[in-house]
């Protein structure tokens, strides 16, 4: 295999995204500039923000809403990931039941409605995102992951899901490969693949239809209260006087240091390889598109895009001392030589294939691995963040509760632990660095060693801890 590009060239925008290659974003708008009042600032061009703001339009569409992006929409996480848009809420259904188990049932159904209803949405309104309702098949590498994926087959049926255990045989006639040993696949209801970066573009687009503005270029620098509202600083002096603000930024969230104990940023890193020949692509066999996943602590995530490419991401992910997220982390050289040498061992049919784009991005993790939800400044700033990688269906519904927060403070779903609860917290610094490497050994130690979790897992799981994710 062989790489493109030099590994110490100046990284590109939005960390050299694939994604940012297939379409057109669009001129780039305006600014915030002056001083204007609204009724809520949404702080952050993502999925989340975006999401946001077509709730509240969609529930009342009078309001004055804008959202201010830093660089430009979907530029972050949202434009930087695989892709596979899942439809559950907590991390998968074993984070779930460690963390929520009397509310797992409600909220696996409040996800499949949540991921139904972001399909119907991306075809109403004619969003070219590149969707495609796969489903997933999730593959073990290891004799015990076997066991486990057929624990977890077990398992959803039990909630509602519809996830079919595969033997090795089963699992080689879809995806070829002398690492598989066994599987766990799920339908279309449970997770679809989509061209994050178009999504994001077309939900910026359904929101200004709505009547938001949009605003790039516009770095959110401090949130004061003020009598009656919050007062928004904006980079380059913008000034917005807002009666609520939302703070949907994930893990570039270390601008607002309060958010600091809750989330921890983890780096993630993707290869891209060229688009397969057609007897490449008969060699894999992988005739059905679903996205993958490997079951290890450590896993990859693995993909077809449209044009029949091959994304290959995960595994190593690292923490850089400090919680800094810079554009400089978005390449990593030994992270891309390690994930190259994975692939080949997982696809030897497809050696000497090329990889044309390569990149990386901060995923916002929490200590139980999925979202929390919390209020600040007098209950005038709320915010969401969190999804540890798995934000791409579970953004919308946390969107939802960010609306519900600001306009229906009556509903049912804000009385769940699920989003009353906070997380453990985070250390900060010194400390934080090697509480993080610790974890990190601990779960590469587990790996090694058939699944067997040490004591520091062990440690961690009586706090209740999400690391088994």
């Amino acid at each position: 295999m062989t790489m493109t590009g030099d590994a110490n060239a100046p990284t590109p925008p939005a960390g050299g995204s694939f994604w940012w290659t297939t379409g057109d974003p669009g001129p780039a708008r305006l600014p915030a500039r002056g001083r204007q009042s609204v009724d809520v600032a949404i702080v952050g061009g993502g999925f989340t923000g975006l999401w946001a703001a077509i709730a509240l339009l969609d529930t009342d569409p009078r309001l004055r809403v804008a959202v201010l992006e830093a660089e430009r929409v979907g530029w972050g996480a949202s434009g930087r990931n695989g892709g596979f848009c899942e439809a559950s809420l907590t991390h998968g259904l074993s984070n779930g039941l460690l963390h929520y188990p009397g509310e797992i049932d409600l909220l696996e159904a409040e996800g499949r409605r949540n991921l139904a209803e972001l399909v119907a949405f991306v075809a109403a309104e004619g969003i070219d995102a590149e969707l495609e309702a796969t489903g997933q098949l999730l593959v073990a590498s290891q004799p015990h992951e076997v066991d486990e994926l057929h624990r977890y087959a077990e398992e959803s049926a039990a909630h509602g899901g519809e996830v079919e255990f595969l033997d090795r045989d089963a699992v080689q006639a879809l995806q070829p490969s002398p690492r598989w040993l066994g599987g766990a696949r799920s339908s279309g209801r449970h997770c679809v693949m989509v061209n994050p970066a178009k999504l994001a573009w077309g939900l910026a687009a359904a929101a200004e239809r709505r009547g938001a503005r949009v605003f790039e270029r516009s770095r959110v620098t401090a949130l004061a209260r003020r009598a009656g509202g919050v007062t928004v600083r904006v980079d380059g002096g913008g000034v917005l006087e807002a009666d609520r603000v939302l703070v949907a930024t994930s893990a570039y969230s270390g601008w607002l240091r309060r958010l600091d104990p809750l989330f921890v940023p983890v780096y993630d890193y993707v290869l891209m390889t060229e688009p397969l020949t057609a007897e490449q692509r008969a060699s894999i066999g992988w005739g059905d598109r679903f996205g993958m996943s490997d079951s290890g602590n450590q896993f990859h995530y693995f993909r077809l895009s449209a044009d029949d490419r091959i994304l290959w991401g995960g595994y190593d992910a690292i923490y850089h001392p400090g919680s800094r997220v810079v554009p400089a982390h978005d390449r990593r050289p030994e992270t891309f030589a390690v994930l190259e040498r994975n692939f080949a061992a997982t696809f030897p049919q497809l050696d000497g294939v090329r990889f044309t784009h390569r990149w990386g991005g901060a995923i916002d993790t929490t200590t139980r691995f999925c979202a929390t939800f919390g209020d600040t400044l007098g209950g005038r700033v709320h915010y969401a963040l969190g999804y540890t990688g798995l934000g791409v269906g579970a953004s919308r519904w946390a969107a939802g509760i960010l609306r519900d927060k600001v306009l229906r403070p009556q509903s049912e779903l804000l009385r769940l632990r699920f989003v009353q609860s906070a997380p453990l917290p985070i250390p900060p610094e010194p400390v934080r660095a090697p509480v993080v490497a610790m974890m990190r050994d601990a779960v590469i130690g587990a790996d090694a060693s058939g699944g067997r979790r040490g004591l520091f897992l062990r440690a961690m799981d009586a706090l209740g801890v999400g690391f088994d994710s």
